[in-house]
């Protein structure tokens, strides 16, 4: 009787274990996004300390800035499709352990080419961590009502990654140099490889036959120049320059070479079927045109809360954190919003409500009016929110689980292409509303205005060079002109905001849960584990 006993309960005991460890796995996933998170945004505020250290030029600056989400993007499928092939953990481990050694090498680098390889070498670590996390997740939580929450949880960690980047950055900056922005990442990744080792469960992908290299360099090479080319095109060569058309071009023709040899290869790195699927398919297209919509009008939000109301960089951060608290507020309750409105309505409703914010905000004067701004940030972190964990949730949740690292690169690259895009597009806007008005201030030379009309700091400093009743007027003309620019470019965004709820549309009304039972089975390591200490 004891020993039937025994025998019943020690599934029992099993089964709480797994249940315990699979939280415990979420913690060092979410650590591991919040270190590249924050990493991607800390460099912003240590650019003017950079700068004058180690004096680089225009375009090594802008590589020193650009090269991390550069490579990291390029290399999203390539690391992805090689974690279901080689095992999700090792490739992870391997990225904690690059990250380390590319944070030590960028704190210390006594040229700006160093740096800029140091940020490199950074981007290859992200771009083998990112996919990682959330193609591990999806083997950890086969249920897809917990999957839901982990995912929410993951999400909300991402937002408080991206917001505390510059905080940090900013603290790190007052007490020490500026490689301490970089240094901070060494003691966590020590820290995280060996838990990582031992807590994280190693999986692969079901498919059979070698990994295509080939493939995989032409998904880099081709992401590298596409994504080169949007940043391009959102700087000041313009869409005609040779450096905007010819990495686009080649970027492009890469990528549909790609795609007619996955369509051909015996075992490909990407089952393209899987866009045949619409919520597959449809919550990609969602993730690209919220971030379109999005990121290029969080940084003319920013030069807006500086430069025409005149906050300090601080003062900057204080107004966005209550985007950034609704937004993990939206994540945290992501997960019980899904199961009761489904992912369609979810979708689509999050869509709306971050387009009633962009509306909101062309309230937006010359003038602060900080309630405007904290009620508008809200329902854009919230809304935002909203949106990409219900993308985000039935983009991985349709894929099959033996291609879950695939599948979470399309979407960290959808993540990606989407804020390239939308930096071009809602910056070419910006410029092209901006730029028109300064032409004709009184007092003011052409050639003032035109160098005026580049950029709003630049026509601070143009207009502090002129002094006198011209250098006012042609100061008061461009942020008139400016705050003009960002209620067009609102505009534009909220359209494109309502796109995405009538794209929303083809999502699934309800959120199956469904999942079969041999997916819930403990990851074999620690089975075996558990039948030794049995024996």
């Amino acid at each position: 009787m004891s020993g039937t006993t025994a025998a019943a309960v020690r599934p029992r005991r099993r089964a709480a274990g797994a249940g315990a460890s699979r939280w415990v796995v979420l913690v060092v996933l979410c650590v591991s996004l919040l270190l590249v998170a924050v990493d991607a945004t800390v460099l912003h505020v240590a650019v003017p300390a950079v700068t004058e250290d180690l004096k680089p030029g225009a375009v090594e600056l802008l590589w020193i800035v650009d090269v991390y989400p550069l490579v990291c993007a390029s290399l999203l499928i390539l690391f992805g499709t090689l974690g279901d092939r080689i095992g999700r953990r090792r490739v992870l481990l391997l990225g904690y352990g690059l990250f380390g050694i590319a944070s030590g090498a960028a704190a210390f680098a006594p040229t700006a080419e160093t740096l800029i390889l140091a940020r490199a070498l950074l981007g290859v670590g992200g771009a083998m961590i990112m996919p990682a996390t959330l193609s591990i997740l999806r083997q950890v939580f086969p249920d897809r009502r917990e999957r839901a929450l982990a995912i929410g949880i993951w999400s909300a960690v991402a937002a408080v990654g991206a917001a505390v980047g510059p905080l940090l950055g900013g603290f790190l900056l007052e007490h020490f140099w500026w490689g301490a922005v970089f240094l901070v990442n060494i003691p966590l990744m020590l820290v995280s490889l060996p838990v990582g080792r031992i807590l994280l469960p190693e999986s692969r992908g079901g498919q059979g036959g070698p990994w295509d290299v080939v493939g995989a360099l032409m998904a880099a090479g081709g992401l590298f120049g596409v994504v080169l080319g949007v940043k391009q095109l959102g700087g000041s060569v313009g869409p005609a320059s040779p450096f905007t058309v010819l990495p686009l071009s080649a970027g492009a023709a890469l990528l549909l070479l790609f795609v007619r040899r996955q369509r051909r290869h015996p075992h490909p790195l990407v089952d393209l079927r899987m866009f045949r699927r619409p919520a597959f398919s449809t919550s990609v297209g969602c993730i690209v045109l919220a971030m379109l919509a999005l990121v290029g009008l969080e940084l003319i939000a920013a030069q807006y809360l500086q430069l025409v109301l005149g906050l300090s960089p601080l003062q900057t951060g204080t107004r966005l954190l209550p985007l950034t608290i609704a937004a993990m507020a939206a994540g945290l309750a992501g997960a019980r919003m899904l199961r009761r409105f489904g992912p369609r309505r979810m979708v689509c409703v999050g869509f709306c409500l971050t387009a009633a914010a962009v509306l909101t905000l062309t309230a937006m004067g010359t003038a602060d009016n900080a309630p405007l701004l904290l009620s508008g940030f809200v329902l854009l972190g919230f809304g935002l929110e909203t949106t990409l964990f219900g993308a985000y949730e039935s983009m991985l949740s349709e894929a099959p689980a033996e291609q879950a690292g695939g599948a979470a690169a399309i979407g960290e690259t959808s993540y990606q292409l989407g804020a390239g895009i939308g930096i071009a597009l809602l910056g070419s806007v910006m410029n092209v509303a901006y730029a028109p008005n300064l032409r004709s201030v009184p007092g003011v030379p052409r050639s003032a205005s035109d160098a005026a009309g580049h950029s709003l700091g630049e026509a601070y400093d143009v207009a502090g060079r002129l002094g006198g009743p011209a250098g006012a007027a042609l100061r008061r003309a461009a942020r008139d002109s400016f705050v003009h620019g960002l209620h067009v470019t609102l505009l534009v965004s909220a359209g494109l905001l309502l796109l995405g709820a009538v794209m929303a549309l083809r999502l699934p009304r309800v959120m199956q849960c469904a999942e079969p039972v041999a997916a819930v089975e403990l990851p074999a390591p620690r089975e075996v584990a558990e039948s030794r200490v049995s024996a």
